[in-house]
């Protein structure tokens, strides 16, 4: 799903590829992702992560709840009939790789936390052809499945928070 490292083992039809890059420019990082499909057959799946994606950034205003950006992406998402993988988060994002706040991927009304106007955060919705939202790590292993065999896509990347439309900083 997310964090494999690429094998010698050649690519066919049906496999999906997410392309994870965490770019290190004058002490400052950034992160972005996007998901590629060898086979027409999951053409849908990765069009609904950028539909979902998208969705969460027209949530993402300074003064909104960080929360409204996962309901946004979990409510475009069960509306394709996707399921999303809950067990990981976008993040803030700046001087290290992972900073607050957590962005949910998913509705968490008890969460507060809320957005403000200079905030650096990377959305990264991770959405599976599966029913289950949970994934594995293989023992030993970076490479993360689902636990029920569904495929996966993941889009990611970094946006500043404004009173308006959130700024891209990776595209």
């Amino acid at each position: 799903m997310v964090h494999g490292f690429l094998t010698h083992c050649p690519l066919a039809a049906g496999d999906v590829v997410s392309i994870d890059v965490t770019p290190f420019v004058d002490g400052y990082i950034t992160d972005a992702a996007v998901t590629v499909a060898i086979s027409p057959v999951v053409t849908r799946l990765i069009e609904c992560t950028e539909t979902a994606f998208q969705a969460g950034m027209g949530a993402a205003r300074a003064r909104r709840p960080v929360h409204a950006i996962g309901r946004a992406i979990e409510n475009e998402v069960r509306r394709r009939g996707f399921t999303v993988l809950r067990e990981f988060f976008g993040h803030g994002v700046g001087l290290a790789i992972h900073e607050e706040p957590n962005v949910p991927n998913d509705y968490r009304p008890g969460d507060r936390k809320k957005l403000h106007q200079g905030l650096v955060i990377a959305v990264e919705p991770m959405v599976s052809t599966g029913k289950s939202h949970r994934v594995r790590t293989p023992l030993g292993g970076w490479t993360l499945s689902t636990t029920d065999g569904g495929l996966a896509a993941h889009f990611e990347y970094t946006v500043m928070i404004t009173a308006d439309t959130p700024l891209f900083l990776t595209a």
